[in-house]
């Protein structure tokens, strides 16, 4: 089953196109928890729940009342109908892991109808869940945010870091980039080698990295150490534009 968590007309925050203007639909369901990220929500049922940034679009037994089920494609494609969009305007797919329903027949149409109106499409992806490019061609018109999780989100290194899927990924589609969410704490323990055996499975893609954060706190704590680190490493540096803008707020 296809869960759809929100959707809302924004700016991309993050990574390689922050600035522009973009549909984000957001699925519900993960592979991963990230409870590393120290992020805590409460849930309807007074449960302080804890994860990533967005623990509720990854916990369906605490958020489910959040979660709609998706039965055909025209009730994805009715979104777009929802905003006054300009054409062809981007459409990002996030979550929670997007991935995790790239062989859904409904997903595939989906991509395909975007596609074939002229949209960009871009994932917002942990990098782990490769997808079949052979037999579903719309893969290769997509562009890919690599975002795979450090040691700092507590996930098994072995689930969290797939060179395969990364290569994959990062070969066959119509672009992709990295992005590492990375925070003080973790600069300071060495992290540049885990971004470099990261690297080594695709080498040439670029790399942006970003603050930790759920607040804006949190992402301000953290951007001074990161920019010193990119520039010592000759990364990009990524705000987290929307959290800077609006905080903790939803739908933006």
């Amino acid at each position: 089953m296809l869960y759809l968590v929100e959707h809302f007309y924004s700016i991309q925050g993050e990574g390689k196109y922050t600035g522009r203007p973009s549909l984000f639909i957001r699925l519900g369901g993960c592979n991963m928890k990230c409870e590393g990220f120290a992020c805590t929500e409460t849930a309807p049922d007074g449960v302080e729940v804890l994860g990533c940034d967005t623990v509720y679009a990854v916990n369906k037994e605490h958020f489910s009342q959040n979660w709609v089920p998706i039965n055909k494609a025209t009730e994805l494609l009715s979104i777009l109908d929802l905003y006054e969009l300009p054409d062809a305007v981007d459409v990002v797919l996030t979550g929670g892991e997007p991935l995790i329903y790239a062989n859904d027949f409904i997903f595939i149409e989906f991509l395909n109808e975007l596609h074939n109106n002229g949209h960009r499409i871009c994932f917002e992806t942990n990098g782990s869940l490769d997808v079949d490019f052979k037999k579903y061609p719309v893969y290769k018109e997509c562009i890919f945010a690599l975002s795979v999780k450090l040691s700092n989100s507590k996930e098994n290194l072995r689930k969290r870091v797939n060179g395969d899927v990364i290569y994959s990924l990062a070969t066959n589609s119509k672009e992709a980039f990295f992005k590492f969410s990375i925070d003080e704490e973790s600069i300071n323990l060495g992290l540049e080698v885990e971004i470099e055996d990261i690297l080594i499975h695709s080498p040439k893609t670029e790399v942006y990295c970003m603050p930790v954060g759920g607040s804006k706190a949190e992402v301000e704590k953290n951007t001074e150490p990161l920019i010193e680190f990119c520039k010592a490493k000759g990364y990009n540096f990524s705000d987290r534009l929307h959290i800077r803008i609006w905080d903790q707020n939803k739908g933006v």
